[in-house]
């Protein structure tokens, strides 16, 4: 197996003059209430996780759960209290400051919420901008800028200035800009939460569609459990600073980790979410002839399957069958039965 691309072991950002001490004396048992107490606040609590190449982690939680601090820490832009970060094997803590810029130049994107673009310059030359800074040439670094501005669908606006743009094509330069220095580390902190609910979703479809393109290893912030389910490979939920799971949008779904995340996700429409490989039954007795794709969506099948009397064939990506669903099941999954291993 491949090295991960982000790995963290044991991260703690605590706020406040004494927590460096408090850190050390309490053994890694941070309780945030205790710490409160002594002036201390606890931003991230203990954090251990992986990103392989080309994932995207989903990172969510409330206001105030940690999980922007924890990709300020990821990207050093703060410096955690404790633990170890590593960006492809490097030991992102002990890096001097100029290996630091280096990093973040040449292997990192970052895209904020407020989309920082400079006013008096156009599309063109904002996405631009990071290429110059790198020292790439001015014809150069505006030929690449072109061609993210056709990545993100801007074509025709790109000498428009960012006044004379939505917030939806605002965000798309703050993309484009982030993917004109080709990172490979792409760390994404709500961008779309300041967007209205029809540009939001425009954006999150186009987000999915750049990803498969580009393949970036990705950290996407967000408290939108929408969002997290539709984007990610998994996802991580915090609550005061802690991470309370991580596991992919199905099993986070279907077996909760805790009653805090069992709360987040007992409204989701759990068709939405779930694929028929995640509720199948291995038995391929007594088969109808319609099959389905073992990775659709129940959502887009579901209707199809509870016409019939039969079990439905669940085939592989090389149409061999590997299992049964039947439409009882389906009327279970979606009325909020659990998977259950029959």
């Amino acid at each position: 197996m491949s090295e991960p691309v982000i790995k963290c072991e044991n991260v703690y950002k605590i706020f406040g003059a004494n927590a460096q001490k408090m850190l050390r004396d309490s053994n890694g048992n941070v309780d945030a209430k205790t710490f409160q107490e002594n002036g201390c606040i606890v931003g991230v609590n203990n954090a251990s996780f992986e990103v392989s190449k080309g994932e995207m982690l989903v990172v969510m939680g409330l206001s105030g759960s940690g999980k922007s601090t924890l990709l300020r820490c990821i990207s050093r832009l703060t410096d955690a209290t404790g633990g170890k970060i590593f960006i492809e094997g490097q030991d992102l803590l002990q890096l001097n400051n100029k290996d630091l810029i280096d990093l973040r130049r040449n292997k990192m994107g970052m895209v904020f919420q407020s989309f920082a673009l400079l006013p008096h310059k156009t599309v063109v030359e904002n996405i631009a901008f990071p290429l110059q800074i790198k020292g790439v040439k001015t014809e150069e670094s505006i030929n690449k800028a072109m061609g993210m501005v056709k990545l993100v669908g801007l074509d025709g606006r790109e000498n428009y200035f960012p006044r004379e743009l939505s917030g939806g094509q605002q965000q798309r330069v703050g993309i484009a800009r982030s993917l004109a220095v080709e990172p490979d580390i792409w760390f994404l902190d709500e961008p779309f939460s300041a967007l209205d609910p029809l540009i939001r979703k425009e954006m999150q479809d186009e987000f999915l569609r750049l990803q498969e393109k580009l393949q970036k290893t990705i950290m996407f912030i967000t408290h939108d459990f929408d969002e997290a389910l539709k984007l990610a490979d998994r996802i991580a939920i915090m609550k005061d600073g802690i991470i309370e799971q991580l596991d992919t949008p199905a099993n986070i779904v279907l077996n909760p980790a805790t009653e805090y995340v069992r709360k987040f996700t007992e409204e989701v429409p759990r068709e939405k979410v779930l694929l028929i490989s995640d509720v199948m039954d291995i038995s391929k007795d007594n088969l109808g002839e319609l099959k389905v794709s073992k990775d659709a969506i129940i959502e887009n099948v579901a209707e199809k399957i509870l016409t019939q009397e039969k079990s439905v064939a669940v085939v592989d990506n090389n149409n061999e069958i590997i299992g049964s669903i039947n439409p009882t099941k389906i009327i279970n999954t979606v009325f909020g039965g659990r998977k259950n291993n029959n």
